[in-house]
């Protein structure tokens, strides 16, 4: 019994979008809806909705059709906005992949001064110890020379 109710409104769904129906639109819908459905529990289509109340299968289906369209326009603009946001992640990478880049290059540049710098601070440190080493050298020879000066006058 229930498989028959379910072939039979299983043909007028069929007869119904065909456009061959040998119903009026309200009986088709009426019998699509009825409330024979023995075995199911509670019927899911016993109410209705307020925008779909008295219309035909067709303007129904006219209904979904221009929803599907409007979902369809919004998924499209999602689907730029994602682009767009994509499009910026790849430029933000990008850009972030420069700056590794020129910050790489700073950090070699700073090795390398860094070790110039060691390396002339030590040259600088010993030309400091042989400026000393120089320095009383020539206090020495200074006064090498004021002895010898001192010495080479004669007395009066």
């Amino acid at each position: 019994m229930l498989i028959d109710e379910l072939s039979t409104k299983g043909r007028q769904l069929e007869d119904t979008f065909s456009n061959q129906s040998r119903y009026t639109a309200a009986t088709d819908r009426t019998g699509l809806i009825s409330s024979s459905t023995s075995g199911f529990g509670q019927d899911l289509w016993e109410e209705e909705s307020e925008q779909t109340r008295g219309l035909s299968a067709t303007e129904i289906r006219s209904q979904q059709l221009q929803a599907i369209e409007e979902q369809d326009r919004g998924l499209e603009a999602l689907s730029s906005v994602i682009s767009r946001q994509k499009q910026m992640g790849q430029d933000i990478g990008n850009e972030l992949d420069e700056h590794n880049e020129i910050i790489d290059d700073i950090n070699t540049h700073i090795g390398h001064t860094d070790q110039r710098l060691v390396k002339e601070t030590k040259h600088i440190r010993r030309v400091s110890k042989k400026a000393e080493d120089c320095t009383y050298l020539v206090i020495i020879v200074g006064l090498l020379i004021a002895i010898v000066v001192i010495i080479a006058i004669p007395t009066s």
